[in-house]
């Protein structure tokens, strides 16, 4: 049975002294977007139309590391894979194992989430229900209820107050703080078991620039440091480790809302239908605004 998300935020510890040092090493530093004109998930101008831009990043020992930049009005919301966390949650949640149908015309592109949720590398909330614990110090995806998304590290940066969360997906600590990497990346076996134990492998990750747009950084074959230093150099200012190896690795977008989705990442296993089919994991789905919505340009939280 999961709890509500109400009575955990009760107790948790914003930005203070007491707050202390994120796990695994990681400064207690910020790393959280400048404040801006915009919304949190938004691009800096409210002008900018809802939309996916990608581009490559060849790092230094080779890497070729697809970087998904997502702008303007978007919203993103957090759905629950029919394994994990699975069926024992679908009676709490709205957003299941697949694309709905009123998604559909809106989707501009879904990515994976982070790892299983028994691998205890962080908790899990979605649409106000916790399924798992979350945990203090760890990097957090934060969505609200208008659908703006943050990254923070939980209980130092996020919540804020007066922050309306709805859903929120920890996975380990940060990769990048404050637009560097953190050190933690230097050791990629802390950053989730690999098939075969090697340290090139399929990993992806998600930051925030200091605009408040998201950036998805996904390779077939890399390390944690390369999604680091693609992230930071496409300017995150902060960003975390999604899931990692061949078979859970998925970026699928498309050229306007409600087009065909194509597979953004060179050699990603699944096909790029499989959101809109069903999967067994948790992802997020990136939409444009519902026609008519209103939306603002004032941060939330």
């Amino acid at each position: 049975m999961p709890t509500a998300l109400a009575g955990v935020l009760a107790g948790v510890c914003v930005v203070t002294a007491g707050c202390g040092a994120p796990a695994g090493g990681a400064p207690a530093d910020s790393g959280a977007p400048a404040t801006s004109s915009a919304t949190p998930g938004t691009a800096g101008t409210p002008s900018v139309p809802p939309g996916v831009t990608l581009s490559q990043v060849q790092t230094g020992d080779g890497s070729i590391v697809t970087v998904a930049a997502f702008h303007g009005p978007v919203q993103y919301v957090l759905h629950n894979g029919s394994q994990d966390p699975g069926p024992g949650y679908e009676k709490f949640v709205h957003a299941g194992p697949a694309v709905s149908a009123a998604e559909r015309p809106r989707l501009l592109a879904a990515f994976n989430g982070g790892f299983l949720l028994r691998s205890r590398a962080g908790g899990y909330a979605q649409e106000g229900h916790v399924f798992r614990s979350l945990r203090h110090g760890l990097a957090s995806l934060v969505i609200d209820r208008s659908g703006h998304a943050r990254i923070g590290v939980w209980g130092v940066t996020v919540p804020t107050p007066g922050m309306s969360i709805y859903s929120v997906r920890q996975n380990l600590w940060p990769l990048v703080l404050n637009g560097k990497r953190t050190p933690e990346t230097d050791k990629w076996w802390r950053w989730g078991g690999t098939v075969g134990h090697v340290e090139y492998t399929a990993r992806s990750a998600i930051g925030q620039n200091a605009a408040g747009d998201l950036l998805y950084a996904a390779s077939m074959s890399t390390t944690p440091t390369d999604l680091a230093d693609a992230l930071a150099g496409r300017g995150a200012r902060i960003a975390m480790e999604l899931d990692i190896n061949p078979e859970w690795v998925q970026l699928d977008t498309a050229s306007a809302p409600g087009a065909v989705l194509s597979a953004a990442i060179p050699r990603q296993a699944r096909p790029a239908s499989q959101y809109l089919a069903g999967w067994t994991r948790d992802f997020i789905a990136v939409l444009a605004p519902a026609t008519g919505t209103r939306t603002t340009s004032q941060p939330s939280g």
